[in-house]
């Protein structure tokens, strides 16, 4: 089911939690960057400031994706993901910054942030395909996905990590001949 939310922006899912596509302007972002360096950024040292500083003019190219839920005191922002459309790699995005609030994990929340964020790469913006730089712990997670390994081992801020990666799926041919109306 696709509804359109508040902002004007999509929204999907139960009525308990929904799946947004949001911008840099929606209240909701403030939200998600907190959400992203409680969860995230602080483990390794880091804050949103810095990660500006580090490289300015980045939080503007990407596409942003919250899973919120309602509640009495307003929308709570518990999961968010980032969409890179254009990286170094041609015809593949970058699927960056997945976070899920860590009361909320194990219900499913993560898996259809990814969901929504490739429905829209290989729907709108026609990608080939994306990956994500995942910690190693968290691989089986995106193989569930059907995304699959691609090089080596790596380690990027002090944690383990692999280059996942998955395809644009293939469109099957209608076993119905289309009518010549």
């Amino acid at each position: 089911m696709i509804r359109f939310g508040p902002r004007g922006g999509f929204a999907r899912g139960s009525r308990l939690v929904t799946y947004q596509r949001i911008t840099m302007a929606d209240p909701l972002y403030e939200k998600a960057c907190r959400l992203r360096e409680r969860v995230l950024l602080e483990p390794i040292g880091m804050t949103m400031q810095k990660l500006a500083e580090l490289y300015p003019g980045f939080e503007e190219q990407f596409e942003h994706f919250v899973a919120v839920s309602s509640t009495p005191g307003g929308e709570r922002v518990i999961g968010c993901a980032l969409l890179l459309p254009k990286t170094d790699r041609p015809g593949f995005g970058k699927l960056m910054q997945m976070a899920v609030d860590h009361q909320r994990q194990g219900e499913g929340i993560g898996q259809r942030l990814v969901i929504e964020a490739e429905s829209r790469a290989f729907g709108e913006l026609g990608l080939e395909g994306l990956f994500c730089y995942s910690q190693k712990s968290a691989t089986g997670f995106y193989e569930k996905l059907g995304w699959e390994g691609e090089g080596d081992e790596f380690v990027e801020a002090g944690i383990p990590h692999l280059t996942m990666i998955i395809r644009r799926p293939p469109v099957e041919a209608s076993e119905e001949p289309i009518p010549a109306w």
